[in-house]
């Protein structure tokens, strides 16, 4: 045995000591609900990024360390009684569109975005790990699958890449519940269309989604950008010149000289608060673009409501609240 996988057994030996004395109820705010996962299908076997993962029984005790892993979960009837923290104001994902599906529950915070912490992931006892939205390194997957099953990131995408169809379905088909997530992509598939149906004069028109984090700096989201791809599911077509400039990135980002970048039949800004948007309708140079004279340009928020932030967290959850609060918003700008 290596040096290396020496150290890996002597922690994993330990972390499953700390579990052992912890006891099987809650730890700090730790879920005490734990135990009533739904039926599903089993046993099942889930393809990912470090091989294939076979989960023999319905797990009851779910710890999820991917980014937005807890709302598929949700979704399909699962509270994680562990997760990682992300949007520190709501440590668990606590969203408005996720809240009535938490109830009283609140989970262990078991670490922050991809640095997981080893000692209260094995004291919550998982009988199933999820990382799929996420960017786990092998040696992270070797050490957690020595205490329990571990579904790694869908292996046809980069890490964080897996659009929310596709986090769904494999969250879906490790909780046996494959058909289920399936009804509930299809389901959001058809709210989409049906805002295209009820607003056919949108398809074809170009849109633009954007952002301003300080003076001088602007960003305009690329067409593979989660925010960008929702304004294109509800029928707009996006500017292909971004994201040519964008290249790999997510953004393009420029400055008050290529605001030619922001022409365009609607431009939706989303920024933090009403000061930014005030900051930036105050430019010059803005104020004489065609689309804004026209009155076609738009302010969301992050937050208060959190319109911004579901569009970002893009899952299946999200993305139904910020259709409901989208599109009235858009029915208002002018033609």
């Amino acid at each position: 045995m290596s040096t290396k996988s020496r150290l890996v057994a002597v922690l994993v030996t330990a972390l499953l000591a700390v579990a052992a004395c912890g006891g099987g109820g809650t730890t700090g705010t730790g879920a005490s609900s734990a135990g009533t996962a739904p039926s599903g299908e089993f046993p099942a076997k889930v393809e990912h990024k470090y091989g294939t993962t076979e989960i023999k029984s319905a797990p009851r005790r779910v710890v999820t360390l991917g980014l937005s892993d807890q709302e598929p979960a949700l979704a399909l009837g699962v509270k994680p009684v562990g997760v990682v923290d992300w949007f520190k104001e709501r440590p668990y994902g606590n969203w408005p569109w996720s809240k009535s599906l938490w109830g009283d529950t609140q989970p262990e915070i078991v670490g922050e975005r991809d640095e997981y912490n080893l000692e209260k992931v094995a004291a919550l006892k998982p009988d199933l790990i999820l990382a799929v939205y996420s960017g786990m390194k092998r040696e992270q997957y070797d050490t957690l699958s020595k205490i329990a099953p571990v579904v790694a990131q869908p292996k046809r995408f980069p890490d964080y890449g897996a659009p929310w169809q596709e986090q769904t379905l494999h969250v879906g088909a490790a909780l046996g519940q494959k058909a289920k997530a399936q009804e509930l992509i299809d389901g959001v598939a058809k709210r989409f269309a049906d805002v295209r149906q009820a607003h056919r004069r949108w398809a074809g028109k170009t849109m633009v989604v954007a952002d301003s984090f300080k003076p001088g700096q602007y960003s305009a989201f690329a067409p593979t950008d989660p925010k960008a791809i929702f304004m294109k599911e509800l029928g707009f077509t996006l500017v292909d010149e971004i994201g040519r400039i964008a290249g790999q990135a997510n953004v393009a980002e420029f400055s008050e000289e290529r605001f030619d970048l922001l022409e365009a039949d609607r431009l939706v800004w989303l920024m933090f608060d009403q000061s930014a948007w005030d900051r930036v309708r105050s430019v010059p140079a803005y104020q004489r673009l065609k689309v804004v004279t026209g009155k076609r340009d738009l302010f969301l928020t992050y937050s208060d409501p959190p319109i911004g932030a579901a569009m970002s967290f893009n899952t299946v959850l999200s993305v139904p609240y910020g259709i409901d609060q989208v599109v009235p918003l858009l029915e208002k700008i002018s033609d």
